[in-house]
């Protein structure tokens, strides 16, 4: 399909093929379609830019990476498709092993998301042979690694479901959601949420780098000024706030 670039959703647009192409790669499962939308939906409401709430939980948690003393990524088929080249730089950043893990899990999805990931210079990508389970949790998710998910101090888990984000917060793992619902019980579970476009979180938290990689007394600060919940709360009231402007200005 071709998308003009002069249409005004033209990067929706081409996200939307992509992903469309991924589930005929068998990266993206079918059913992660859905999730992109309601995420998209979702975007929409916060005015698909970066929040001054979201921009706090970014720093928070680059902090709390940089920290870490085994930090993990995991990737699921539509972070590694929406996200994978930044979630590749992010990681060698802040020194993070990157674990596959899918809700839809098969040997051959799981091979297909290594090696995309890899094909976009990932190195090391656990997920192949899970040595380890994550308690509480009925489905497939539940498969881990010793050395990645299972061992980790801390876990960034981008758009991620909230069966194993919970269990993992009992599991006494650090968690960070990535997560454009604010209202969504993995949110709700995680010490940080980042209530943004996964991409773009990423892509920030990048730029934030060189200045709290080199300066402690800022990463502390960023964790100490950080609460969860009012940074959901404030993330609800822009939705809120940006409805009612629109609704008494009577158009989009």
């Amino acid at each position: 399909m071709q998308v003009s670039k002069d249409h005004p959703r033209y990067k929706s647009l081409v996200t939307r093929e992509m992903m469309s192409e991924m589930v005929r790669d068998g990266v993206v499962a079918p059913t992660g379609l859905i999730a992109h939308g309601r995420g998209e939906a979702f975007d929409y409401l916060l005015g698909e830019t970066t929040s001054e709430s979201a921009r706090r939980a970014e720093r928070a948690a680059l902090a709390l990476m940089l920290g870490a003393r085994n930090p993990v990524i995991t990737v699921n088929g539509n972070t590694a498709a929406l996200a994978g080249k930044e979630i590749v730089a992010f990681s060698k950043m802040v020194r993070a092993k990157v674990e596959v893990n899918l809700f839809h899990r098969s040997a051959e999805r799981v091979e297909k998301v290594i090696a995309f990931m890899e094909s976009l210079g990932a190195k090391g990508v656990l997920g192949r042979n899970p040595d380890a389970t994550i308690p509480g949790i009925a489905s497939d998710r539940a498969l881990c690694t010793k050395e990645g998910i299972f061992s980790a101090d801390v876990v960034l888990v981008p758009l991620e479901d909230g069966d194993r984000a919970e269990a993992l917060v009992r599991l006494g793992k650090k968690v960070i959601a990535i997560d454009l619902n604010p209202l969504s019980r993995t949110a709700r579970e995680s010490q940080i949420t980042i209530v943004d476009e996964v991409s773009r979180a990423v892509s920030n938290m990048i730029a934030m780098w060189p200045e709290l990689s080199r300066d402690e007394a800022k990463r502390r600060k960023a964790l100490a000024d950080f609460d969860n919940r009012e940074n959901l709360k404030e993330s609800l009231g822009l939705i809120c706030r940006r409805l009612t402007k629109l609704a008494e200005e009577g158009k989009p």
